[in-house]
């Protein structure tokens, strides 16, 4: 592609006219809009601003591929497992992360793209690639990945072992250790197993996804003929992974017990080898629901379609028989050269999460206990505290989430004079207390409804148990709008306040789950914002009847309806608005940016001046830093302690800065196939921490990566090599909030 330059003019003393590049659409009028007023002086345009040159926004090249990104976000997180500064327990935490990590993108991402093959689809991605191109450089690129994996694990086993915690082999145990583990394994172990030979009168077995499994080759005395038998590992059964041996923290792996007591299962036999195998299914399964004559029913029948969905890779122990390995691949319906993956040390990395429970305090991050919201530490009635503050921010996980989001439940629940709940339910754990709230609202006779999403990847086994549960205690339970996932985190209770019906809520970026909220860094709100209110009861009542037109919202934004109309809308205003009078400004803080049209309407904002920084977790479709096109773009992705979860958008609009939280990345799928809210926080208080959030990460010398223009990343490191990563200085500021929140109360009893 050309890239034509305009000529430059030479510039003029106080002109009024801003240089643009050739073909760039004239200023749209500029929407007057209901904000704070202006927080910061508006820095002027200089006259001296250069013309920029014209890009066509279509072509590929100016977008990186949405999988490889994500590949890259896995380096990215074994970088910490590869980092000396992370306790020896979390680095092995981080192992077993990136596997889960890249077992979860076989069953979804390369599923996805082998389907696309299959059904002969030619079209591209934004990128320019078939899907076969990126089916071929992922299998490359996670390759490089799982060598360096591999390469990690085995440091951390040497470093480990020097504090007395290691993974033995058999062949280094006792004979009394034997004997003990043998008892062992025939009480509690051989019960569970079941052979299946693999011969012209046994077809070859079923076998299960991420299972781990035994191929044994045996045959009988003075027998020539070999026959091959199938074990299941029966590690998901309840049985540990990495057994203990005596009382110290001397591990075995289960596998190798059981390949040390094959005679038990086979005797009389002669056991000629014994090889490790594990498969990974597609999870790609879904159907038309439209098509369907019950949602429950038809995702039912998806879960039992994916137990036997088409296999996407086989990895197999280095040195398996040649043989054993073809005919493997061929009963799998696999290709031996690319899906087949040798792996040279431990099967199923995702398993050392049994280890990482560990109780070495010294091998694990300092504790970290969320701490009460300063508003709510009180028994006060928290609508009565709602209703003063007028709202609330939570930041997840440095403010606990039982003491603010579970309690907004609970005393919902028991609060007579609260008239009904209204929820959506996206994910959450099987024994949630928020389920429990619900279901004694419904017995305290207040109207509940929950909009519970049936289609929530992995979670649809557990989605349709809880909703069955809600439905038997009177919960009002319906699955959304059909075609769309509802992806929106919303709750709305209905209370008899002292003059009439109030509506309180909670909005927030991360799912109702308790373990989550611990793990995860996310943001939420509680407010009584009545044109909120207005606006969530319409989206309700969107979510149970399926009905769209004519709906009106004052101040949040819906998708798929609007949502990604409403950003592209804010990125153009900025745009007009910098032209105008300079210092544009956009921020934002997600998990991923992989829009197409989003990613465009950034690329334009960029090219008019406007300064962008992104703060953006894995998957990154825009280049930064390409003069001309994305100079003002800085775009950096935060790995540390905590995942980051929250979604949350900014734009300076003139000096009148407007804040956002959302359900919804700015990716395709969010923006157009589900049900997201976008809302505003517009409290002085509230937007002050939402813009200390924003210069914290921005400034973080210790987690944060800086995306170069190829999609590369390098990671920031302070001059002294000990900067303060932005997790712990968020868990130090909620502590300080509350320290302060505390000192408060004294000064005001020592006045009274």
């Amino acid at each position: 592609m050309k890239v034509t330059q305009a000529k430059k003019k030479q510039p003029v003393k106080k002109t009024k006219k801003i240089p643009v590049a050739p073909g760039t659409p004239k200023p749209a009028k500029v929407k007057k809009t209901k904000t704070a007023k202006a927080t910061k002086p508006v820095e002027p345009l200089s006259p001296q601003t250069p013309v920029v040159p014209q890009f066509d926004l279509h072509d590929s090249q100016w977008f990186l591929n949405r999988e490889l990104t994500w590949l890259s976000f896995n380096r990215r997180v074994l970088h910490e497992a590869e980092d000396d500064r992370t306790p020896l327990l979390e680095r092995l935490k981080f192992i077993a992360i990136v596997s889960a990590n890249l077992d979860e993108f076989f069953m979804k991402r390369i599923g996805g793209l082998k389907q696309q093959i299959g059904a002969g689809m030619r079209e591209l991605s934004l990128d320019g690639r078939t899907a076969r191109q990126q089916v071929t450089e992922c299998l490359a690129e996670i390759r490089d990945i799982e060598a360096r994996k591999e390469q990690e694990f085995q440091k951390i086993c040497s470093l480990l072992e020097e504090k007395n915690i290691l993974i033995e082999s058999y062949e280094e145990l006792t004979p009394k250790e034997k004997k003990l583990l043998r008892e062992f394994y025939y009480a509690n172990i051989f019960p569970l197993l079941t052979p299946q030979s693999i011969d012209p009168a046994h077809p070859f077995p079923f076998i299960s996804n991420l299972s781990l499994n035994l191929l044994v080759s045996l045959h009988y005395p003075k027998s020539k003929q070999n026959s091959l038998v199938r074990i299941k590992v029966p590690v998901n059964a309840g049985t540990p992974r990495f057994i203990r041996i005596g009382k110290g923290e001397h591990f075995i792996r289960l596998e190798e017990v059981m390949m040390n007591n094959l005679e038990m299962l086979f005797p009389g036999m002669e056991i000629m080898s014994c090889e490790l195998f594990r498969v990974t299914r597609n999870a790609n399964t879904e159907k038309d629901e439209e098509e369907a004559d019950d949602l429950m029913e038809m995702i039912e029948s998806e879960l039992k379609e994916r137990k036997f969905a088409p296999i996407v890779r086989l990895e197999i122990v280095s040195g398996m028989d040649p043989d054993h390995r073809g005919r493997l691949a061929a009963e799998l319906q696999l290709d031996e050269a690319t899906d087949v993956f040798e792996v040279p040390g431990l099967l199923a990395m995702r398993d050392l999460f049994e280890l990482t429970r560990l109780d070495f305090p010294r091998l694990h991050d300092s504790p970290h206990h969320p701490v009460d919201h300063p508003q709510l530490q009180t028994q006060r009635n928290i609508f009565h505290i709602i209703r003063e503050a007028g709202a609330i921010l939570l930041q997840h996980p440095y403010e606990s989430f039982s003491t603010s989001v579970e309690r907004f439940l609970r005393e919902a629940a028991t609060d007579p004079k609260v008239r009904g709940i209204k929820m959506t339910l996206y994910r959450t754990s099987r024994q949630s207390r928020i389920i429990d709230a619900l279901i004694l609202a419904a017995n305290n006779g207040k109207q509940v409804a929950v909009v519970v999403e049936l289609k929530a990847r992995f979670d649809e086994a557990t989605n349709i148990s809880l909703a069955e549960r809600m439905e038997e205690a009177g919960v009002h339970v319906t699955y959304g709008v059909v075609g769309l996932k509802t992806h929106c985190k919303v709750i709305m209770v209905v209370r008899q306040d002292y003059n009439g019906l109030r509506r309180y809520l909670h909005i927030g970026t991360g799912n109702y789950h308790a373990d989550t909220a611990r793990l995860y860094s996310d943001v939420g709100m509680l407010t009584c914002d009545q044109i909120i209110a207005e606006d969530v009861t319409e989206l309700f009542n969107f979510l149970t009847t399926g009905f769209m037109l004519k709906r009106k919202y004052s101040k949040v934004a819906i998708a798929p309806r609007m949502l990604k109309k409403s950003l592209i809308d804010k990125i153009e205003r900025e745009i007009d608005l910098h032209r105008i009078g300079g210092g544009g400004l956009i921020q934002f803080k997600i998990n991923a940016l992989e829009d197409g049209d989003v990613v465009r309407a950034l690329y334009r904002a960029s090219m008019a001046g406007v300064k962008i920084d992104l703060i953006v977790r894995d998957s990154c479709r825009l280049r930064p830093g390409i003069p001309g096109l994305s100079e003002t773009v800085t775009v950096i992705s935060v790995v540390g302690r905590f995942l980051e979860h929250a979604r949350i958008y900014y734009f300076r609009n003139g000096g009148a800065d407007e804040f956002f939280i959302a359900s919804a990345d700015a990716m395709k799928r969010n923006l157009e196939a589900r049900v997201e809210i976008l809302c505003p926080v517009e409290s002085a208080e509230l937007t002050k921490e939402m813009r200390l959030i924003f210069d914290m990460q921005l400034a973080d010398q210790r987690s944060a990566w800086d995306m170069q223009p190829d999609g590369s990343y390098n990671q920031r490191t302070a001059a002294d090599g000990n900067g303060e990563g932005s997790h712990r200085l968020l868990i130090a500021r909620a502590q300080k909030r509350v320290m302060e929140n505390l000192k408060k109360k004294k000064v005001k009893k020592i006045r009274k």
